[in-house]
C-alpha cells in the first residue's frame, strides 16, 4: 500500500482545518500593490530582458491574477466531477459520503474566495486583465473525457498546489503577505483534498489495466486543451502589462514564449513531477508512469 489514506480520518482532518471566507480575505480588504504576489520560481518575471523592476513587479502581480483565476476555472470542473462520485455511493458509504460533500463545500468556498480575490485585484490594478474562458465551456470539455482520465489530472494539480506553496510561497518574505496567507489558508483545506483526490483515483483504477493507454492519451490531451488555454493567457497578460506601461513590448513573441513555459511549469509540468502524484501512477500503472515521466521534461 503506497499510502495509508481512508475518507473517516481525512474527513477528520478537513474539519479542523477548516476557516470561513473573513478569515482569509475581506470584502473591503485591499492587496498591497508595492509588492510581488508570487514566488520567482512560479512566475518566472524577475531579471526578464526588456522590462525595468517596476515593470517586472507589474507581470508578477498580473500572474498571480492568473494563478487564482486559472485555479477558480479548475475548481469549477471539480466540483461537479467529486459529486458525480459522491452520487453512487449515497446508500452504502457514509464516511465516503460526508467526506466528498464536505470536500464539494470546501470548494465552492475556494471559488467563492478566488472571486472576491479578483474584486479585489480589479479594485487595484490599473487596467483589466482578461482571463480564458467562459469556465463553463473549459469544464465540459474536460470532463467529457474518461473520469480516470479527468481524475488523474485533478489529483496532479491536487499534488501540485501542495508544493506550490510548501516549496515557493510559504517561505518567500518578498511577497505580499495577504497573498501569501491566502494561499496557506487554502493549502490547509487542499491537503486533505489530495488525499480523497487519491482514494477516488484508487477507485476509477480498479480493472482498468487494459485500457490504461487509452487513459494516459486522453490524461494527454486534456494537458494540450490546458496547454493551449495557458498560451492564450499568456498573450492576455501582456495585453494587459502593455496596457499599464503605455507602450509596445519589445521581443514580445520571446517574452510570450518564456512566459508561456513558466506557466507550463506552473500549472502542468510541477504537478507531473510529484513523487505522490507518481506514486499513484506506479501503484496504478507502471507503463502509464513511464509515459508521464517520459513526457514531463516539455514542460519544465
Amino acid at each position: 500500500m503506497y499510502h495509508n489514506f481512508n475518507y473517516e480520518t481525512t474527513l477528520a482532518s478537513s474539519l479542523k482545518a477548516q476557516w470561513q471566507l473573513d478569515d482569509v480575505l475581506r470584502t473591503d480588504q485591499e492587496l498591497d500593490f508595492s509588492r510581488n504576489f508570487m514566488p520567482e520560481s512560479l512566475a518566472r518575471t524577475a531579471n526578464v530582458e526588456g522590462l525595468n523592476p517596476f515593470e517586472q513587479r507589474l507581470l508578477n502581480q498580473i500572474s498571480a491574477h492568473q494563478y487564482l483565476s486559472i485555479f477558480g476555472i479548475v475548481e469549477e470542473f471539480l466540483l461537479p466531477f467529486v459529486l458525480d462520485h459522491a452520487r453512487p455511493h449515497l446508500m452504502d458509504d457514509d464516511w465516503l459520503v460526508r467526506a466528498l460533500l464536505n470536500f464539494a463545500g470546501e470548494e465552492a468556498k475556494h471559488i467563492h474566495l478566488f472571486k472576491r480575490y479578483h474584486t479585489a485585484f480589479v479594485r487595484g490594478f490599473p487596467v483589466e486583465c482578461q482571463v480564458i474562458g467562459p469556465s463553463e465551456a473549459i469544464g465540459r470539455e474536460i470532463l467529457r473525457h474518461d473520469p480516470l482520465a479527468v481524475g488523474l489530472v485533478i489529483l496532479m494539480i491536487e499534488w501540485m498546489t501542495q508544493a506550490h506553496y510548501l516549496g515557493s510561497i510559504r517561505d518567500d518574505q518578498d511577497l505580499d503577505p495577504l497573498f501569501k496567507s491566502l494561499m496557506k489558508f487554502h493549502w490547509m483545506e487542499e491537503a486533505q483534498h489530495a488525499k480523497l483526490d487519491t482514494l477516488i483515483v484508487d477507485a476509477l483504477a480498479e480493472g482498468r489495466t487494459a485500457d490504461m493507454d487509452r487513459v494516459i492519451d486522453e490524461f494527454f490531451e486534456i494537458g494540450a486543451f490546458l496547454d493551449d488555454g495557458l498560451k492564450m493567457q499568456t498573450s492576455f497578460n501582456l495585453d494587459a502589462l502593455e496596457k499599464v506601461i503605455g507602450r509596445k513590448l519589445d521581443s514580445r513573441e520571446a517574452l510570450q514564449e518564456q512566459q508561456h513555459q513558466a506557466a507550463r511549469w506552473t500549472y502542468i509540468g510541477s504537478g507531473m513531477v510529484h513523487e505522490r502524484f507518481k506514486a499513484t501512477l506506479e501503484s496504478i500503472s507502471p507503463k502509464a508512469a513511464a509515459r508521464i515521466a517520459e513526457a514531463a521534461p516539455l514542460f519544465a
